[in-house]
């Protein structure tokens, strides 16, 4: 049973570079395997766009929520359940980004050795090379929402000559 007097422990742990590359490597293993039995059908280009409008979406939530948390001018109050949401999503986004960039990556690898046999090769190369860019940006912008979901230090002891901090009131 937990003391009293220590503070919860945060559930949701930053999502480890290891897991990542597991997964991708796990995916791009698969798909090379699924690739070598069979052609696979490579998406068309809206998909990797909609992965990039997405990473964009991401992108774009972590640069306001990093203001949000630094209260900067202009910015609404820090909602904790919204936080705890995009942190979430962040986590959600760059493990789900790894699997679809290494399914790209073992396509990719298929295709590039192929591409001089198989016309059909050569002409789904470029929608898989930006199938696997659009997805490691989804990585990128995940990571980054979940970095900006982090809740600094308290910085306001600093703020004042006695120690108090205003956070208590």
């Amino acid at each position: 049973m937990a003391d009293k007097d220590t503070p919860p422990q945060p559930s949701l742990k930053p999502t480890a570079p290891s897991t990542l590359f597991v997964s991708a490597l796990a995916t791009g293993a698969l798909m090379l395997l699924l690739a070598s039995r069979t052609y696979p059908p490579v998406p068309r280009w809206y998909t990797p766009a909609f992965l990039a409008v997405l990473a964009l979406a991401l992108a774009y939530t972590a640069h306001t929520t990093k203001a949000r948390i630094a209260r900067k001018p202009g910015t609404r109050p820090v909602e904790p359940l919204v936080f705890a949401r995009f942190a979430a999503l962040a986590k959600a986004s760059s493990i789900g980004g790894a699997l679809i960039a290494g399914a790209y990556a073992g396509l990719l690898i298929y295709l590039v050795a192929h591409r001089d046999s198989l016309k059909a090769a050569a002409g789904d190369l470029p929608n898989a090379a930006f199938g696997f860019a659009a997805s490691l940006l989804l990585v990128a912008a995940g990571l980054w929402l979940e970095r900006a979901c982090r809740v600094p230090d308290d910085e306001d002891e600093d703020d004042h000559p006695d120690g108090a901090s205003t956070a208590n009131g």
